[in-house]
């Protein structure tokens, strides 16, 4: 896991750095810190990252001025600030988790084990955009408007009750983790926004699809079934 860690002030820098290792241990290939935003977004845009762990005030400069086109980046991103009124801005653009300094690393090790056991950590948090990058522009996607997510290798392709595609760059796990409890897994393959089922259908060798609300038509893996159908009943 490359990890990078933005943040101002080197006591706390420090201190970040030695909790994440000591919870991550040796799933972290590589770790690297900056204290400026700039050196950190060229690192960001030239390596491949799997988690950001990002102050939100650097030498005076919002770190939200570059949380919006990070959250449409494949990595996971964790804020650590003490602008607790910023939490819930940052959770319903997407960010993984928001850590309130002062900190305990039993506190950091939530949000660190949000990466691949959402389960463990607190209440899913109020998401309500994804957001992605059209043509350098970002481009916030209501959760509302998305009928289903199809995993497109280490993307995900979003279908809008509008009928039009987004490319995310996060693959369809990542999204997965963030998404809200009113999306399931269908499929290794598919997301869907239970609220757009209107049927399903069983066919003979344990074959089921879904019908949703927009006429698509989406397979439903056999270990998915059951969960889903009693989630939509």
């Amino acid at each position: 896991m490359n990890v990078v860690i933005v943040e101002d002030e080197p006591r706390i820098a420090r201190r970040i750095e030695r909790f994440t290792r000591e919870v991550l241990s040796d799933k972290i290939t590589s770790l690297q810190v900056f204290e400026e935003l700039e050196p950190a977004q060229s690192y960001l845009a030239a390596q491949a990252v799997d988690l950001l762990l990002l102050d939100l005030n650097l030498h005076g400069k919002d770190g939200f001025s570059i949380l919006q086109p990070l959250l449409a980046a494949p990595f996971h991103t964790i804020i650590i600030s003490a602008y607790t009124d910023r939490a819930l801005e940052a959770f319903e653009y997407g960010v993984l988790d928001f850590v309130p300094k002062p900190f305990s690393k039993e506190r950091l090790a939530k949000a660190l084990f949000r990466i691949h056991s959402p389960t463990t950590a607190a209440v899913q948090k109020p998401l309500k955009y994804l957001t992605v990058i059209k043509t350098k522009t970002v481009v916030l996607i209501d959760i509302d408007k998305i009928v289903f997510i199809k995993g497109a290798g280490p993307y995900s392709e979003i279908h809008l009750d509008e009928g039009r595609v987004e490319l995310h760059n996060k693959n369809l796990n990542k999204l997965a983790i963030l998404l809200p409890e009113s999306f399931e897994r269908t499929h290794k393959s598919y997301l869907v926004n239970t609220r757009e089922i209107v049927a399903f259908h069983s066919f003979s060798g344990s074959r089921y699809e879904l019908v949703l609300r927009d006429d698509s038509i989406l397979p439903v893996g056999r270990t998915y079934y059951k969960k889903l159908k009693d989630k939509w009943k």
